[in-house]
């Protein structure tokens, strides 16, 4: 049979025309398939992230606390808790974990999950730890959320009973008797470095014991079993008052409003001063708008609250907000001066 050769390669032009065409269709829907698929995923990405910016939080907090039930970090926690879950929305469950100076529940935080739902309350403690190797980080190492308390009520107590009625009285003692002055603290704790100020300042060897937390001290205190307890003045303040315990002097730099009876340390002749930081932070890598969201929180409470004012103010501390950043800034700065004061009693 013959074959139109002319009609046979307008077959296959065409032919291969047609096939050509498909193929770039082809091309072409599978690329616009596929950036719009990715688009969508991108738009879904955006929508989740913003949402998640919003939501937070959703479910309560736990607030770790590394000290006792009963001391003044466990108070003044508390007291800032109740009003901010009026703010965050959500309940904030205090946990208290004890233990090496308070070591060992900033390390619990530092582990945990950086999704906001763990936050460390705590104070300068956690820079004695460091500097007394206790552990290997630092508080700037956690994402920090703000300051939320300053504390200048910070003594030295004896029992009511005891033959000390100053400072000058206790240093004279621990002159005359090197080593024997049983004053207790618990090891690595905000309290030891005040002891080791004081050492240092005086010319003086107290016999330092571990005690524990503050309600534990205070409970050593009032049985007999130690001589003097550096504590927060506001805790005991009932003590006080019914004569079961003396202040020997505040280590502040006036005499406080609420116990204009009590002398400073540095009118008594010794340059000790401290003032007890509490701060509120997260586990690393916690995202910034979490923080962000805690920390406003915070601010709102303890500027605005006059309820919160009020109580806070009760316990012989300050209300003063700082944020993540001037609060990182603060407590660097503070580190530092604890870093001279212990390299100096080292020496």
């Amino acid at each position: 049979m013959k074959v139109n050769k002319w009609r046979f390669f307008m077959v296959l032009a065409v032919a291969g025309m047609i096939a050509f065409m498909a193929g770039c269709g082809g091309d072409t829907a599978e690329d616009t398939g596929g950036s719009s698929a990715e688009s969508e995923d991108n738009s879904t990405d955006s929508e989740d992230a913003e949402a998640n910016d919003s939501s937070y939080p959703e479910e309560s907090i736990e607030v770790v606390v590394p000290a006792g039930a009963g001391g003044d970090t466990d108070r003044n926690t508390r007291t800032l808790t109740q009003h901010l879950e009026g703010e965050l929305g959500v309940d904030l469950v205090v946990q208290n974990v004890e233990g090496s100076g308070g070591s060992t529940g900033s390390s619990e935080i530092l582990k945990a999950d950086p999704d906001g739902y763990r936050v460390l309350a705590y104070h300068d403690g956690a820079l004695i730890n460091k500097l007394l190797g206790l552990t290997d980080y630092e508080v700037n190492d956690f994402e920090v959320a703000g300051i939320s308390v300053l504390d200048q009520g910070n003594s030295f107590l004896v029992s009511g009973e005891s033959e000390f009625n100053s400072l000058e009285d206790m240093v004279k003692y621990a002159e005359e008797n090197p080593g024997e002055l049983a004053v207790a603290t618990e090891t690595g704790s905000f309290t030891h470095l005040q002891l080791l100020a004081l050492q240092e300042e005086a010319g003086v060897e107290f016999n330092i014991v571990d005690a524990g937390g503050a309600s534990d001290k205070i409970t050593a205190l009032l049985g007999g079993q130690v001589d003097v307890v550096p504590t927060q003045i506001g805790l005991v303040g009932e003590y006080i008052e019914s004569g079961e315990m003396k202040s020997l002097g505040v280590m502040a730099e006036e005499r406080l409003e609420q116990f204009p009876e009590v002398p400073t340390f540095t009118e008594q002749g010794y340059d000790v001063q401290f003032d007890k930081i509490f701060f509120w932070a997260f586990p690393p890598e916690t995202p910034e708008n979490i923080v962000n969201t805690f920390s406003e929180a915070m601010e709102t409470v303890v500027t605005e609250n006059e309820e919160y004012r009020e109580e806070i103010n009760g316990h012989v501390v300050s209300p003063e907000y700082m944020g993540p950043e001037e609060a990182s800034e603060f407590i660097a700065e503070t580190q530092k001066r604890y870093q001279e004061i212990y390299e100096n009693s080292e020496q």
